[in-house]
């Protein structure tokens, strides 16, 4: 979902997990990204943001169905790292409700939360499509290193999202928050905690479950698997599908990664995710 809780596209969340598998000297990350309604931009007039950042009835299926598919394919956790945006943590509660792993310590990070959008925050991608043409919209959302523009004091969400208390819990100080981010900027804000926080429970053997973003986990795909910059821009997540790594001792993957559940639903997952950049022409 997003990030304006950054309006939090949450359509949020992913999922990760380490393990030794079968006696193997491997440690197993599961992503699992559950995405339902478009990116940071929360379309709404009255509602508040508290309202509007938890999932649709499709969002609470899919955290749902997602958790049964961890728990007959074995998935036990010691331990769950969330962002801050209710869309993540909503995920998080259900996934583990579903495998019957409620009592599971969740830790929260703002450092997990989806990318902000900047000044588009607001708007959804086919309006965002509509307005700034399809290929601008492909660059903002999938190029590396390209900023949209960024938001400031005249945007109706702004104090809405700066004023929120949720942001007095992070380690920086809320002047010095983000305002806009590439996904460069994600990774360079969510790899001090990965590897301060993160990597350590894995290296100890403890089974991690991350409830992340679309973008967050993209973000931590292209590190893990050494993505190319230019690459990056074709990797897509499907919605509520976990993705499976299996990594060494360095935290580098020993095979390519594998989406777990039925292939056909995870080919049309990936097209409905890919779709939602595109411009809707409405009947004239």
């Amino acid at each position: 979902m997003r990030h304006s809780d950054w309006r939090s596209r949450t359509s949020i969340n992913n999922v990760h997990r380490n393990a030794t598998v079968h006696g193997l000297s491997t440690l197993t990350t599961v992503l699992a990204y559950i995405y339902t309604g478009f990116i940071t931009p929360h379309r709404v007039s009255a509602a508040r943001a508290s309202d509007v950042q938890k999932l649709s009835e499709d969002g609470v299926k899919e955290a749902q169905d997602c958790g049964r598919l961890l728990k007959e394919q074995g998935y036990k956790f010691d331990l769950v790292f969330t962002s801050i945006l209710s869309r993540s943590i909503q995920t998080a509660w259900l996934v583990l409700e579903a495998m019957g792993q409620e009592w599971v310590p969740v830790v929260k990070s703002w450092r997990l939360n989806e990318r902000h959008y900047g000044s588009l925050i607001g708007l959804n991608r086919a309006e965002m499509a509509l307005q700034h043409g399809e290929e601008k919209v492909k660059l903002w959302r999938r190029s590396y290193d390209v900023t949209p523009p960024p938001i400031d004091e005249s945007h109706p969400y702004f104090l809405e999202i700066y004023n929120d208390r949720r942001y007095t819990t992070c380690d920086v100080a809320k002047e010095n928050l983000p305002r806009a981010e590439s996904l460069k900027e994600v990774l360079d804000r969510l790899l001090p905690y990965w590897d301060s926080t993160v990597v350590p429970e894995i290296k100890n053997g403890r089974t991690v479950l991350i409830s992340a973003h679309g973008n967050s986990c993209r973000a931590l795909l292209k590190h893990l698997e050494g993505i190319s910059d230019v690459d990056i821009a074709s990797v897509t997540l499907p919605t509520g599908i976990p993705v499976l790594l299996e990594l060494d001792e360095n935290l580098k993957p020993v095979k390519p990664r594998q989406l777990l559940g039925d292939q056909a639903k995870i080919q049309a997952a990936i097209k409905k995710v890919e779709d939602q950049g595109k411009a809707k022409q409405t009947a004239t």
